[in-house]
């Protein structure tokens, strides 16, 4: 048996911490004096604990460690799915991680060539167009932002069901109406909509009518700056928001290896003032 002193020294771990991971249930003393309160852990809880110090370093909750170990033991294929969310979850972060160094150095370079910060902006172009009538087949939630690539799939994995169970015919690449006037952390109004050339139970008309469009290659980073730029220039020109924005998914996010390899057409329904 180790007293609470030793087990911290060998861990590495305060003896604060360990009465706190005992309060929540996470790893429990062994034995505690009924005389004194003196805790005493097991040896072989070492494992128990060095276990729970790794997964820590692997950004795990104490929450989600506590249902890898119960009882102080583990379920290697429970901990095995773990790892492998952790490890997607941890690639992800790098990869953000890695395309913002990618901004940083290119914002630093333009700042060291004279170049304001913001340029960036200049090579982002707009044009008016006018789009036709079409019909959409669509569903129409709330969605979280986070959740976003998520409720993309599902909701288009719908729409193309139904498409192929009717036998329906695709006009046009797949699109998404944000409907809401404010961003909220709740929730924004979405619509996921696919236009098709029947007319049939469930599609509506959809007239956008004269529309700002700009055309992205790339990321979907850059889109808020697009809506910026449309923004300014429809100021600048004597024109007003009229409509829902919307984009269309010109390739499928879910087919392309590089983020280079994305098209997408924003467009900013429009009036003269």
């Amino acid at each position: 048996m180790l007293s609470i002193g030793e087990f911290s020294k060998i861990c590495k771990v305060s003896t604060k911490t360990l009465r706190y991971y005992a309060e929540i249930g996470l790893i429990l003393p062994s034995e505690i004096n009924p005389e004194n309160g003196y805790r005493y852990y097991a040896i072989e809880q070492l494992e128990i604990m060095l276990l729970i110090i790794r997964l820590k370093s692997y950004n795990f909750s104490l929450e989600e460690i506590k249902q890898t170990i119960e009882s102080g033991e583990w379920n290697e294929e429970k901990l095995y799915a773990a790892l492998i969310q952790k490890r997607d979850d941890m690639k992800k972060q790098l990869y953000e991680q890695e395309k913002s160094l990618r901004q940083l150095e290119c914002d630093i370079s333009n700042l060291k060539n004279g170049k304001p910060i913001m340029s960036y902006l200049d090579n982002i172009d707009v044009e008016l167009v006018e789009v036709p009538v079409i019909y959409l087949l669509f569903v129409r939630k709330m969605v979280q932002a986070d959740n976003f690539s998520d409720e993309y799939g599902v909701c288009f994995g719908k729409l193309l069901g139904r498409i192929r169970k009717e036998n329906l015919t695709i006009a046009n690449p797949p699109m998404v109406l944000f409907h809401s006037n404010e961003f909220s952390t709740f929730g924004l109004d979405t619509e996921f909509a696919i236009p098709i050339k029947e007319y049939v139970t469930g599609t509506r008309d959809f007239k956008a009518g004269l529309c700002l469009k700009t055309v992205v290659k790339g990321s979907y980073s850059i889109l808020s700056s697009v809506y910026a730029k449309q923004t300014k220039w429809a100021e600048q020109n004597g024109y007003e928001c009229t409509n829902a924005l919307f984009e269309v998914y010109v390739t499928d996010p879910s087919q392309v290896m590089e983020e280079d390899e994305l098209i997408t057409e924003v467009y900013y329904p429009i009036k003269k003032i």
